[in-house]
């Protein structure tokens, strides 16, 4: 069996590495990487100049070899980042209260116009996996099968509990903060790669969104590549958990095109279902109650991964990542996911400060 390539974008915070402040300084350190032959396929820049960097793997087809890759890039972006004076932390949010400014690029400005106050606070960190399709039929008739098991991938990619120095009590605020936006969250059943294409046009044409870029499913086709992009994680604290969601969602979309290939029809949730799910799982992450992919009943945390790693037992094994994919999963679930790390480093030592600075430690040894 030919694996099916995955690349993972991050996004980056830049912060002072005394303060732990969220840092303006994201041209100089896009400039940084140029000098270090790092450069723009590694490094770009996105909404608000304190992220915000977002790394790019090459896509890779052993889980060994992104391991690597998500390392490599996280390395180049902390070596730019230190050039101009900062640090990266793999932190959904930023914990120390901040003001975000809005990188001066015309698309970023128009964002800003049309949507006020949420794009001006928007000062988020996704993790974002792209995985092969053979072509959008094929992509939406997976994005039709995933849905119901996206909200697990949240739970265990938890990694923004502070929100401007507070506790929001949630392991994800970075999905709240998101789904302000109007295009944000779950979808419904498209059936067809042109249903789908026609409701991304009739979106666009409602004048609601900027552009097609705005297009931010839980999951979505790629405009640029011919994957389909799971986008509903956090970006995670440690390497080897961006690892673990990149191979389940891998194992996802080969489970769902296998059961598409066979003639199995999509289950199709309710969407007021699925946004149900993924509110449960951005609040509880791995400390609370999930909701049950199969059910949508509450559910130990658990139970609900193990379901989700029974559902893509066979993509996993045919792929020989079951055991690697198991254990990393059982380390999530004994020590928690990122959010369970800033609240312990932050009980530990009662300054937000030291938390991030122990997280930038974490995200690039």
């Amino acid at each position: 069996m030919k694996l099916r390539s995955v690349g993972v974008e991050e996004e980056l915070l830049l912060v002072d590495p005394g303060t732990g402040r969220p840092s303006a300084v994201a041209g100089s350190v896009l400039r940084a990487a140029e000098a270090d032959d790092a450069g723009p396929e590694v490094l770009e820049q996105e909404l608000q100049q304190q992220k915000q960097l977002e790394t790019n793997t090459e896509p890779r087809r052993t889980l060994d070899e992104l391991g690597r890759e998500v390392r490599r890039c996280r390395a180049a972006a902390a070596t730019a980042a230190a050039r101009a004076g900062a640090r990266v932390a793999a932190l959904g949010t930023s914990p120390v209260p901040v003001e975000p400014e809005l990188v001066p690029k015309d698309r970023y400005q128009k964002m800003a116009d049309a949507y006020g106050l949420t794009v001006q606070e928007m000062l988020t960190g996704g993790c974002h996996v792209h995985v092969e399709v053979s072509s959008d039929d094929e992509g939406v008739a997976v994005l039709d099968r995933i849905q119901a098991w996206l909200a697990t991938l949240l739970a265990l990619s938890g990694n923004s509990p502070f929100w401007q120095g507070a506790d929001s009590a949630y392991a994800s605020y970075r999905y709240q903060v998101w789904g302000r936006l109007p295009s944000a969250g779950p979808t419904e059943c498209f059936g067809t790669a042109q249903a789908y294409h026609d409701a991304v046009r009739q979106m666009v044409r409602t004048q609601a969104l900027v552009d097609t870029g705005m297009v931010y499913f839980d999951a979505r086709l790629s405009e640029h590549y011919p994957t389909l992009e799971i986008r509903i994680a956090d970006v995670c604290l440690r390497a080897d958990d961006a690892v673990l969601i990149a191979a389940l969602a891998r194992a996802l979309v080969e489970t769902e095109a296998r059961a598409a290939r066979e003639g199995r029809p999509a289950s199709c949730p309710r969407t007021e279902l699925l946004r149900l799910a993924a509110w449960r799982a951005s609040r509880s992450g791995l400390d609370d109650v999930l909701l049950s992919p199969d059910t949508f009943v509450p559910a130990k945390p658990a139970a609900v991964t193990a379901l989700l790693v029974e559902h893509v037992r066979d993509a996993l094994a045919d792929a020989g990542e079951y055991g690697t994919v198991t254990g990393l999963l059982g380390d999530v679930l004994q020590r928690g996911n990122g959010a369970a790390f800033q609240r312990q480093e932050y009980r530990r030592s009662g300054d937000l400060a030291e938390m991030v600075s122990r997280a930038v430690a974490i995200t690039a040894p």
